[in-house]
């Protein structure tokens, strides 16, 4: 599948719910995560990027975290934003939109004074975020079930 896309922040209710409907998909049906645990109180306050084909199919999706929010994935530094539930639907995978999504993340963070940008990656996924300039740290930890570390990049 080639195809053009844009990835813009989610603002209007479709979006948000294009948002969602992309990580039901990998996260809730593909990888097993119960639904209690894949939706949040945090999804109110989050920075929502979404990867949506020209036709409007959405392709992928992922959020940041700031201020308050971000804190206790951040150390206690409200100078770094929380990058997570980064989402590229199993069709859409191999084109870019994973990097072009967390791009934009860091763009937003940068639009709203952060620092650097924290996330927990699930560790399948690690030479992906280092290829991006990510950094692990600290030790292997389990989320949802399965294995995560910490990456670090400043921004």
């Amino acid at each position: 599948m080639t195809t053009a896309y844009a990835v813009r922040e989610a603002v209007v209710p479709e979006d948000r719910d294009a948002c969602f409907t992309v990580r039901r998909e990998v996260f809730v049906e593909e990888q097993g995560v119960p639904q209690e645990l894949e939706y949040d109180t945090y999804d109110e306050t989050a920075v929502h990027v979404l990867a949506v084909r020209a036709d409007g199919l959405p392709l992928g999706t992922g959020r940041l975290l700031y201020g308050a929010d971000a804190l206790d994935r951040t150390g206690g530094d409200a100078s770094v934003g929380s990058l997570g539930r980064l989402a590229v639907g199993k069709a859409a995978r191999g084109l870019g939109i994973g990097a072009a999504i967390v791009r934009a993340i860091e763009g937003a963070a940068r639009e709203r004074g952060l620092a650097a940008v924290d996330l927990h990656a699930q560790t399948h996924a690690l030479g992906f975020y280092e290829r991006l300039g990510y950094e692990a740290y600290g030790p292997e930890f389990p989320d949802a079930g399965m294995p995560h570390r910490a990456m670090r990049r400043a921004l």
